[in-house]
């Protein structure tokens, strides 16, 4: 992967890192952590983006950290970021992964080979014809 294939990944913590057991954290899910630090090794970013703030969100970091992630930063776009209250809490990632999708978090061997095989963009998607690209025949 080069260096233009890294991405920003925000993940969510409860029911996609571990098991949803909060305010408790819930067992480590299958391959979470495993993949997470292959996704680091390769030199992706990765932001803890979650619901828990104050003591339950120092635990979860704790708990990262213990099972070997530190993230790039927690609940916000870089770590130098600071909080105002009155803007949006949307931070920007090029990707997200919560158990809240659309059919539910993927297992994390799905994920990682979702992200590793996938081809870039301009690979997969050719520039749409205009509506006269007819008459160029």
């Amino acid at each position: 992967m080069n260096i233009y294939n890294k991405l920003t990944i925000a993940v969510d913590f409860d029911g996609t890192i571990v098991e949803d057991g909060y305010p408790k954290i819930g067992k480590p899910r299958i391959f979470a952590f495993e993949t997470l630090k292959k996704l680091q090794e390769e030199g992706h970013r990765l932001i803890l983006w979650t619901y828990r703030n104050g003591a339950k969100l120092d635990e979860a970091v704790a708990f990262c950290k213990k099972n070997d992630i530190e993230f790039y930063a927690v609940n916000k776009s870089f770590p130098e970021e600071q909080f105002d209250h009155s803007k949006s809490r949307k931070i920007h990632a090029d990707l997200f992964i919560d158990d809240r999708n659309i059919g539910g978090v993927l297992g994390w061997g799905e994920v990682y080979q979702m992200l590793t095989n996938a081809k870039p963009y301009a690979q997969t998607h050719s520039k749409k014809k205009g509506f006269f690209s007819f008459l160029k025949r």
